[in-house]
C-alpha cells in the first residue's frame, strides 16, 4: 500500500510541476496574472521558474522510471540548468551580465554531459 501511495504522490508531483513549468516558463504573464500576482512583473523570474519546475519534473519521472540517485539527480539538474539557460538567452534584453547566456550554457553542457555518463555507468552496472 505504501509503495502505491508513493507512487500516486510522485504522479500528482509530476503533474504538478510539470504543468507549472510548461506554463510559467511559455506563458508567463498569463501564470503571473492567474497564479503569482505578487507586482512587479518580471518576465524573466517566470521564465526561471518554469527552468526549474522542470527540472523538478524531470527528477521526479526520472526517478518513476526506475533510474538510480545520481541519474535523477543530474538528470533534474540537467534540464532545470538547459531550461535555465534557454531563458537567458531569450531573456538577454532584460538584463544581467551579458556573459550570462554563455557561462549558464556551458555550466548545462557540463551538467548534461555527467548526466550522460552516470546513465551509462548505471547501464553498464545494471548489465553486469
Amino acid at each position: 500500500m505504501s509503495k502505491r501511495l508513493t507512487v500516486i504522490a510522485a504522479v500528482v508531483g509530476l503533474v504538478a510541476f510539470g504543468l507549472t513549468g510548461v506554463w510559467a516558463f511559455f506563458a508567463p504573464r498569463s501564470f503571473f496574472d492567474t497564479i503569482a500576482t505578487y507586482p512587479p512583473y518580471n518576465r524573466h523570474l517566470f521564465h526561471d521558474l518554469g527552468a526549474f519546475n522542470l527540472g523538478l519534473a524531470a527528477g521526479v519521472a526520472l526517478g518513476l522510471g526506475g533510474r538510480r540517485g545520481l541519474v535523477v539527480g543530474l538528470g533534474a539538474g540537467s534540464v532545470a540548468a538547459v531550461m535555465h539557460a534557454v531563458s537567458h538567452w531569450l531573456d538577454r534584453n532584460l538584463g544581467g551580465r551579458t556573459s550570462d547566456p554563455w557561462l549558464i550554457t556551458l555550466f548545462a553542457l557540463v551538467m548534461v554531459a555527467a548526466t550522460l555518463v552516470a546513465w551509462q555507468e548505471e547501464r553498464s552496472s545494471r548489465a553486469a
